[in-house]
C-alpha cells in the first residue's frame, strides 16, 4: 500500500523488491505505530495493574479469594476469546475500524470498572473490558505485518515487544502510585478511571492517523461469514476448563470440577474436528487449520501458552504476598517490580539486533534467563524467614527474569507471524494473542489455586500471617518455575532462523 496523500491514505512503506536500497518508511507509518502501541499499552497494563489493587478491592468490596482470581483471569480469558474473531474480522473489513471500535468499548468498560459497587459488578465489567481489549489488539500485529517491510518489520516488532513487557511490568508500579496517592477506597477505582482520558486521546489520534484498508487488501480479503459454531465451541471449552481451576480450591474440589474439566477437554477436541471439517467444505474457519501446517507456528503457539502462564503469574503471587502477607502498601508492592521493568526495557531494546545475528538462540537465552530468575525467586522465598524478606532480595532475580522477558517477547511473535501468508496476518496474530492471554488466564487460575490452597496460618499474629503467606508464595512460585522450564524446552521446537523479509 503506497498511496500519495496523507491522512487515511498516507504512504506507509516503500518495499520494492527490485531495488537494493533499504525501504523508505514514511513518517505517518511511525505515527500510526505510536497510536497502535498506545492502545496495546493500555490493554496490557490492565493485565497486571490490578494485581496491587487486589487486597484493597478484597477489603472494600468484601470479595472472596475466588473473585480475586476472576478479576485477573476473567479479563485474560475474555481478552483471548475475542482476539481470534477480531483478527478475522479485521482481515475482511480493515483493521482500522476494528481497532477503533474495540478501543472505544474498552474505554467505556474501564469507566464502569471504576464505578463497580460490588465484586459481581467488577467481574462483569472486567470481562467486558477484556472482550473489548481482545477486539483491538490484533490490529497492532496485523498493521506491523502489513505496513512494515523486511528488516524494518523486525524493528517494529521489537518496539511492540518492549511495550508488551514494559506495560505488564509497569502495571503494579502505576497501580501502587495511584492507591498510595488517593487511598485504598478511591485509589483502586482510579486504576480503571485512568484509562478514560488516555483512551479518548488515542481514539482521536486513531481516527486521524491510522490508514484505511487499501483497495488491494479489500480485493483479497476473505468475505465469508464468521465461524460461529467454532467460536461457541472454543469459548465453551475454555470456560469449562477455567471455571474449575479458579473455583475448585475454594469449593474443596467437588466432583463437578473434575466433570467440567473433562467436558472442557472434549469440547476442545470437538472444536479441532469442526475446524478441519469446516475448512474442507471450503469455508473460512475461526482458526484456519493450515496455519498449523507450519511447525514454527505450531511450536510457537504452544510455547506462547506456556510462557505466558509463567510470566504473568509472577506479579499475582508477589502482590498478594507483599500486601496481604507482609503488610506492605500497594506502592511498596509495585516498587518490587521495577527491576523486572528495567530488565524488560533493556532486553527488548536488544532483541531485534540479536535476533538478526543469533536467530533462535535469542529465544533460548530469554527463556533461560527467566527460568534462572524464577529459580532464584523460589530459593529466596523458600529459604528466607518472612521477617527478613525485603525487596532488595528480589532485585537481582527479577532483573534477570526481566532481561529474559525482554529478549523473548518480540522475537517469539516475529518467528510465529512470519511463517504465514501476509493476508492471514490478522488471523495468525489473533491466534497468537489469544494463546498468550489464555496462558495468562490459566497461569493465574493455577497459581491462585496453589497459593490460596497451600496457605496455612498457624496463629493470629502478624509473624504467623507473614510466614504462612511466604510459604504459600514459595509453593506458587515453583509452579511458575515449572511453566518456565517447559517453555525453555519448547523453544527447541522452533526453527533456528526465520525469514525477516517475509
Amino acid at each position: 500500500m503506497a498511496d500519495t496523500s496523507r491522512g487515511d491514505n498516507a504512504p506507509i512503506a516503500s518495499d520494492t523488491p527490485t531495488s537494493s536500497a533499504p525501504p523508505v518508511i514514511s513518517r505517518t507509518a511511525w505515527q500510526a505505530l505510536i497510536v497502535l502501541l498506545a492502545g496495546m499499552f493500555m490493554a496490557l497494563l490492565d493485565t497486571t495493574i490490578v494485581n496491587v489493587a487486589l487486597p484493597t478491592i478484597r477489603t472494600t468490596l468484601d470479595a472472596s479469594e475466588g473473585t480475586l482470581s476472576w478479576i485477573i483471569s476473567g479479563y485474560a480469558l475474555a481478552f483471548g476469546l475475542a482476539l481470534i474473531p477480531a483478527g478475522r474480522v479485521g482481515d475482511r473489513i480493515g483493521h482500522k475500524w476494528v481497532f477503533f471500535t474495540g478501543l472505544a468499548l474498552f474505554t467505556v468498560a474501564s469507566f464502569f470498572c471504576g464505578l463497580a459497587q460490588n465484586d459481581v459488578q467488577l467481574v462483569v465489567a472486567r470481562v467486558a473490558q477484556g472482550l473489548a481489549g481482545g477486539m483491538f489488539v490484533p490490529a497492532v500485529t496485523a498493521f506491523i505485518q502489513l505496513l512494515f517491510p523486511g528488516r524494518v518489520r523486525g524493528k517494529a516488532f521489537a518496539i511492540m515487544g518492549a511495550v508488551i513487557g514494559v506495560s505488564s511490568a509497569l502495571g503494579p508500579i502505576v497501580g501502587g502510585l495511584l492507591i498510595q496517592a488517593f487511598g485504598d477506597t478511591d485509589g483502586w477505582r482510579l486504576v480503571f478511571f485512568v484509562n478514560v482520558p488516555i483512551g479518548i486521546a488515542t481514539l482521536i489520534a486513531a481516527a486521524i492517523l491510522l490508514p484505511k484498508q487499501s483497495a488491494d487488501e479489500a480485493k483479497h480479503a476473505d468475505k465469508s461469514g464468521l465461524d460461529w459454531v467454532g467460536l461457541v465451541l472454543v469459548s465453551a471449552s475454555l470456560v469449562a476448563l477455567l471455571v474449575p481451576l479458579i473455583e475448585g480450591e475454594d469449593q474443596g474440589w467437588p466432583v463437578w470440577t473434575f466433570v467440567t474439566l473433562g467436558i472442557g477437554v472434549l469440547l476442545m477436541v470437538a472444536f479441532g474436528a469442526w475446524e478441519v471439517a469446516y475448512a474442507k467444505r471450503g469455508r473460512s474457519p475461526l482458526v484456519p487449520p493450515r496455519l498449523f501446517s507450519h511447525p514454527a507456528f505450531t511450536g510457537g503457539v504452544i510455547l506462547a501458552l506456556v510462557y505466558f502462564a509463567a510470566f504473568t503469574s509472577i506479579f499475582f503471587t508477589i502482590s498478594i504476598l507483599w500486601q496481604s502477607g507482609l503488610g506492605h502498601t500497594a506502592l511498596e508492592s509495585g516498587i518490587v517490580s521495577i527491576p523486572f521493568a528495567i530488565g524488560s526495557i533493556v532486553g527488548s531494546s536488544q532483541s531485534n539486533r540479536l535476533t538478526q545475528r543469533l536467530g533462535r538462540t535469542v529465544l533460548i537465552m530469554g527463556t533461560a534467563l527467566v527460568t534462572i530468575g524464577l529459580l532464584w525467586l523460589w530459593l529466596v522465598l523458600a529459604f528466607t524467614d518472612a521477617a527478613d524478606l525485603t525487596n532488595w532480595l528480589l532485585l537481582a532475580p527479577l532483573l534477570i527474569a526481566g532481561l529474559g522477558n525482554g529478549l523473548f517477547i518480540a522475537p517469539n511473535a516475529q518467528f510465529i507471524v512470519a511463517t504465514v501468508d501476509r493476508r492471514e496476518a490478522g488471523a495468525a496474530s489473533g491466534v497468537i494473542g489469544a494463546v498468550q492471554r489464555i496462558g495468562s488466564a490459566v497461569g493465574i487460575a493455577v497459581i491462585g489455586s496453589v497459593l490460596f490452597g497451600s496457605l496455612t496460618v498457624a496463629g493470629n499474629t502478624p509473624a504467623a500471617l507473614a510466614t504462612g503467606f511466604t510459604d504459600a508464595a514459595a509453593a506458587a512460585m515453583i509452579v511458575s518455575l515449572g511453566f518456565s522450564v517447559l517453555a525453555f524446552l519448547l523453544v527447541f521446537a522452533l526453527p533456528k532462523r526465520t525469514n525477516t523479509g517475509h
